[in-house]
């Protein structure tokens, strides 16, 4: 097995966008999940909304649920504390904050109070990856996804789009355990009608193919992932692509199919190489003991530095059609 880490296609272009398998933007992920909670909180009493002053939820949106919404302010250790407490009481809470908070000034919270005791706490966390890049490295989270995923008991959720987001939020309203859910800050484009319905556990197969695969998670890997297959389509390289929007609990047999039926896998997240979906993808080649290189595009072993909009820093660090690219056609040569 090879694994190998992409290296930075730095890009100048402020503009420069991964957004080649739609054209138009819709409602940003983060307000799907605002107004399908407001939705279930009005039907079921056991469901709680925990804020950490995100400013997403209005005073006049919640109607009769209004008294199960509480705003505990920019304290997220206290905020996981007294979700796992409402928890155990019978509650199901759904918890606000950035990514960056969530996975790491509140990591021993969520290990010891929420992971470690197995509770239905729904840890919602916007502005994940570089999606906050306009407030610089602080608030930037290229490590949630390796913290989360390694965490007994939790389940990790990385939806691509709106549709996706309000699946997922629905059908994790109903696991018995913990759940991390991963959600940009701005609006991206909805993948293209027909593809195979998400369920939380296995890759969605967005496209097949018999030379690589590309295993994408988050929206502006997945698209970029699409939009690069359909590229290299008209040279003739067929590329499979999978949405693997669940981390963990990891499709398994779907990436053993790719490693034994593709020449490779390239994997595509907005995350830092080491621990994140390649990884994990990784591990399980691994496992396999079968000769399937395995090649990651994903954020350098360095601080993305700098403050930008959102695409900018993408290509700036490397999460690129052309970063795919170039791994397709060195795994074929």
């Amino acid at each position: 097995m090879t694994v190998v880490t992409a290296e930075p296609a730095v890009s100048t272009d402020p503009t420069a966008s991964t957004d080649s398998a739609a054209s138009t933007e819709t409602r940003a992920a983060r307000e799907v999940y605002r107004d399908v909670l407001v939705e279930l909180l009005g039907r079921d009493e056991r469901h709680v909304c925990l804020d950490s002053d995100t400013g997403l939820f209005s005073a006049t949106a919640w109607g009769d649920a209004a008294p199960r919404y509480l705003n505990l302010g920019i304290a997220e250790q206290n905020l996981m504390g007294v979700a796992a407490g409402l928890a155990r009481s019978g509650r199901v809470p759904f918890v606000n904050t950035m990514a960056t908070f969530a996975a790491t000034r509140a990591l021993e919270a969520v290990k010891l109070d929420i992971a470690w005791n197995n509770l239905p706490v729904r840890i919602v966390a916007t502005h994940g990856g570089l999606s906050a890049g306009h407030l610089g490295s602080t608030h930037h989270a290229l490590e949630d996804l390796g913290v989360m995923r390694m965490l007994p008991n939790m389940t990790v959720l990385v939806p691509a789009d709106g549709p996706a987001t309000e699946t997922l939020v629905r059908s994790c309203a109903e696991l018995p355990g913990p759940v991390y859910l991963r959600l940009g800050r701005g609006a991206t484009p909805d993948l293209a009608p027909g593809a195979e319905p998400v369920r939380i556990g296995l890759a969605q197969r967005l496209r097949r193919g018999t030379d690589v695969t590309l295993i994408a998670t988050g929206p502006h890997p997945v698209l970029t992932a699409v939009g690069t297959a359909e590229e290299l389509a008209r040279t003739g390289i067929d590329v499979a692509v999978l949405n693997m929007h669940t981390v963990k609990p990891l499709d398994r047999e779907a990436i053993v199919e790719a490693a034994t039926r593709t020449r490779g896998i390239v994997t595509v997240e907005e995350h830092w190489a080491a621990g994140g979906l390649g990884s994990a993808v990784a591990e399980v080649v691994a496992d396999l003991g079968v000769a399937c290189p395995v090649r990651r595009v994903a954020v350098a072993d360095r601080f993305a530095a700098g403050t930008g909009g959102h695409r900018h820093l993408l290509a700036r660090n490397g999460i690129s059609g052309a970063a795919v690219t170039e791994h397709v056609r060195r795994l074929l040569a």
